[in-house]
């Protein structure tokens, strides 16, 4: 591989990798229960937060989003580069490989934010459960509404009646 491709598979991945960031805890607010101190509270938090840590594998949503765009550019790359040989021989190796690292990277800072996504939300489901389960005060999705409950009309054609006589048999196996 030459210079400039090392050079450019290393500065993408750099700007992949520094364009994803989110925090290490939970996204969401929960707050203090009702009759519960703020130490209980802070403890509680910090056990949940290591909970919630090890539900999605002992990793945070920053490092599998990096860990999933790496691979990507990777991938790419490889099969730039193979496609490249195969097409244009040991030249076009090197000008597949660097448009697999583009189009690689590019896919691969999709697939980071998309990683980092889906990992933020099953940790924050884990931390949500765990302090729920202590008592503290949820996030809660859902709406209010003003009208009252009606039972539903009966319907205007009534159920009809079975048929007559008995059922027929169950068949045989």
């Amino acid at each position: 591989m030459s210079r400039f491709s090392i050079v450019l598979s290393s500065t993408v991945m750099l700007a992949v990798s520094g364009c994803v960031s989110l925090p290490t805890g939970p996204s969401v607010m929960v707050l203090p229960g009702s009759g519960l101190s703020f130490d209980q509270f802070r403890n509680d938090d910090a056990v949940c937060q290591q909970y919630a840590y090890f539900q999605i594998g002992g990793t945070t949503a920053e490092k599998q989003a990096e860990r999933s765009g790496v691979t990507s550019a990777a991938i790419g790359t490889a099969l730039g580069a193979a496609a490249g040989a195969a097409i244009g021989g040991g030249e076009g190796a090197a000008i597949g490989a660097g448009t697999g690292l583009l189009g690689g990277s590019i896919v691969g800072a999709g697939t980071a934010d998309s990683s980092m996504v889906g990992t933020q939300e099953r940790y924050n489901v884990a931390y949500i459960q765990c302090m729920y389960s202590k008592g503290h005060k949820v996030p809660v999705s859902g709406q209010f509404s003003t009208e009252t409950y009606r039972p539903a009309e009966p319907s205007s054609s009534p159920i009809p009646p079975p048929p007559p006589g008995s059922p027929p048999p169950a068949p045989k196996r």
